[in-house]
């Protein structure tokens, strides 16, 4: 008797979704495609391909890697979105996403001998972030914004880094010019981020909003994943790109602050509001910090101009 990947998938009616959100090509697809940036539509078919068989099952992030879409490896457990082409006799078997494989990953149901046999490859979650793909790109990847002087993103950084040293008082009181200007009390990394923004010499009124967004980190990664208001999960940080901290790896994150440069490794540079030595998130002081990706679990996030 044959094997559940040695035949194709049993499938059922298209999962109703709002739209194909764009196209989407890996790294290597260069020169000839343009490489996809992460989105919240990879995230959905790694959930779809993980539920099909063809992709190990864990915390999953938004970047179209190689891996993903040629398979990483013989086992069918990494075989990627090229495996589920294969399986259903699809030519090409590239690993890229366009309209044909989106509605396979659409259609096919989890066959007998996995978790959730019968039950359709894309589950609620995943259709809830290819909706929120559909309403970031709208069927085509975004056009790279032009060339100018000075980005939002550099001026968010240059900004946060004139106010270094800068501290609450009294100590211990989580009152200063940041959360005055917000108009709360409260830790005020994420205070600090809007601050830093919104008074640079670029800001960016679509994302953020003096007294509205942000004051709570946790908005700032569940919105970056979703795609809303302009906030994107990026693997590859730049320079003013928001950084999400979770020191306890637990999902809930505690801080953030705003990308400055890569150190070599995992270590990097991050200007960070409300920090200390003593007390990553709460510790008083706009000072840049030195960051280990290994030490906690960490979301670097871009902000569209």
């Amino acid at each position: 008797m044959a094997s559940w990947w040695e035949k194709p998938y049993p499938g059922g009616p298209m999962v109703a979704v709002r739209g194909f959100p764009r196209p989407l090509y890996p790294p290597d697809a260069a020169p000839g495609h343009t490489p996809s940036e992460d989105g919240p539509d990879v995230e959905a078919y790694k959930r779809v391909v993980s539920r099909a068989g063809r992709w190990k099952w864990q915390p999953f992030d938004q970047n179209f890697s190689n891996g993903f879409s040629h398979g990483k490896g013989p086992n069918v457990i990494d075989s990627g979105v090229a495996g589920i082409q294969r399986q259903q006799k699809m030519d090409p078997d590239s690993g890229w996403v366009g309209e044909k494989t989106f509605n396979t990953l659409r259609s096919i149901k989890i066959p007998p001998g996995l978790p959730h046999a019968g039950e359709m490859a894309m589950d609620a979650r995943a259709v809830e972030l290819v909706n929120a793909a559909w309403d970031v790109y709208g069927g085509k990847e975004p056009v790279p914004p032009a060339d100018s002087p000075i980005g939002a993103a550099q001026a968010r950084l240059d900004r946060a880094i004139s106010q270094l040293g800068v501290k609450e008082s009294p100590a211990n009181s989580n009152q200063c010019e940041f959360t005055d200007w917000y108009g709360m009390v409260g830790p005020w990394c994420a205070m600090f981020v809007t601050w830093a923004d919104l008074t640079g010499e670029v800001p960016c009124p679509y994302t953020f909003k003096k007294g509205s967004y942000y004051a709570y980190v946790p908005y700032v990664v569940y919105d970056a994943r979703m795609g809303y208001r302009g906030l994107a999960i990026t693997s590859s940080p730049k320079p003013g790109d928001l950084v999400c901290f979770d020191w306890d790896w637990n999902g809930e994150f505690d801080h953030i602050g705003i990308y400055e440069k890569s150190l070599g490794g995992a270590q990097f540079y991050a200007i960070e509001g409300n920090t200390s030595q003593s007390n990553n998130s709460n510790g008083g002081e706009v000072m840049r910090r030195q960051r280990d990706l290994n030490g906690q679990d960490t979301v670097f996030v871009r902000v569209k101009e």
